[in-house]
């Protein structure tokens, strides 16, 4: 197979097993979402021996591969190689990642899913910041779960850092944000992560109040006496941005800053736009199955109306203040309408934007560093606020 052929933009139907393996082989050698979980050695034979891309034989593949590595990993981590083992464990981590994205809907790629989250708190065993995990309880409502987990991380050497909540979207979850992470934690900024609304470990789908889970989080941040946890930052990329909006408006004062990558307000709801985002070339498979799984949606119907009932504009959220709020997308977006961030600007309280080129999230070697220092600046100067 020719990686180098271009994948056609398929806009009205799945891609097939040959376009799917020439978009990874694509987002491979840019090092994107999701590809860069996989090694560049390795991961082109990796991508070649992908035998189909339904649930059973997907996650049944990729589970084999990372079982095989997380073997390698223990046996060099019981001889005492720390760093071989910590190299493997990563490695590992990636491969179940993909076995279960971009959401866990079968139970082979449930399988990979648990895999992923034991195999990622094993090779943070290994980090310089290691990770904690805790579990905060939760006053869920009927049918939800009973605990919001999140993934601690502190920088060495500061007292009391300042700290940015994170979360991804709807494929990306609390371990998926390693590389924001590594990155504040080198400004000396402490990280806490978690799972976005309807995803990984978070106890509520993605309902109109979900928000409980993000403030249930912060409340525990502000109550750590080893945490600067007075006005953090937030955080969304992708989905996830579109909380991190809600919380700006709702919480205007409580935060130091708020960063919406990729999200949407109220365009991304409504059902032309519901229709148009079905299969857009930036993603891989299964966007509708993934959302209808955040939502709790289990029909087409209940998709619609479950994305319809978020719109901020609708719950009359943006004219009010908000606290300082950077607005991160591509130009080219067809999964988010970048007409979410026209409407932002047209309501409420002025917010910073920046865009990229490309599709969605904008993609860049730039953009993240963008994210990290506009955060860290928010941070510093909180106190003169």
């Amino acid at each position: 197979m020719s990686h180098a052929v271009p994948v056609a933009d398929v806009a009205d139907r799945p891609k097939t097993l040959d376009e799917s393996k020439r978009w990874m082989h694509q987002r491979l050698a840019s090092r994107f979402h999701p590809m860069n979980a996989i090694d560049l050695d390795d991961g082109p034979a990796f991508i070649d021996g992908v035998p189909g891309l339904d649930g059973a034989t997907w996650g049944g593949y990729w589970f084999g591969l990372g079982e095989r590595v997380r073997s390698e990993a223990a046996q060099a981590e019981q001889a005492g190689d720390a760093g071989r083992a910590a190299a493997l464990y990563q490695k590992a981590s990636g491969l179940f990642f993909m076995g279960r994205f971009p959401c866990p809907n079968h139970p082979a790629k449930e399988r990979c899913a648990v895999a992923e989250r034991e195999t990622y708190l094993a090779v943070s065993r290994h980090w310089r910041e290691p990770i904690e995990r805790v579990e905060i309880p939760f006053a869920g409502h009927a049918g939800e779960g009973s605990q919001v987990v999140v993934l601690v991380r502190k920088p060495v050497g500061v007292t009391r850092p300042p700290v940015v909540l994170m979360w991804g979207g709807v494929d990306a979850c609390k371990e998926q944000m390693t590389a924001a992470c590594d990155a504040l934690l080198a400004r000396g900024v402490a990280t806490v992560a978690m799972d976005n609304a309807g995803t990984g470990e978070s106890p509520v789908k993605g309902v109109p109040d979900a928000e409980r889970q993000f403030i249930t989080a912060l409340q525990w941040i502000a109550a750590q006496p080893d945490l600067d946890g007075a006005r953090p930052a937030v955080f969304g990329r992708s989905f996830g941005g579109y909380w991190a909006t809600k919380l700006a408006h709702l919480l205007p004062d409580a935060l130091a800053g708020a960063v919406n990558w990729g999200g949407g307000v109220h365009h991304m709801f409504q059902p032309e736009w519901v229709q148009a985002s079905r299969y857009p070339d930036s993603y891989l498979m299964e966007l509708v199955e993934t959302r209808s799984r955040m939502l709790g949606a289990t029909n087409d119907d209940e998709y619609v109306a479950g994305f319809g009932r978020l719109s901020l504009l609708d719950q009359g959220l943006l004219d009010r203040p908000c606290a300082p709020l950077l607005l991160v997308n591509g130009k080219e977006d067809k999964q988010c309408p970048v007409a979410d961030i026209h409407l932002l600007l047209d309501h409420g309280w002025p917010k910073s934007v920046r865009m990229f080129p490309g599709g969605h999230m904008g993609l860049t070697p730039m953009t993240l560093p963008t994210i990290v220092d506009w955060l860290e600046r928010q941070l510093r100067q909180k106190g003169s606020a």
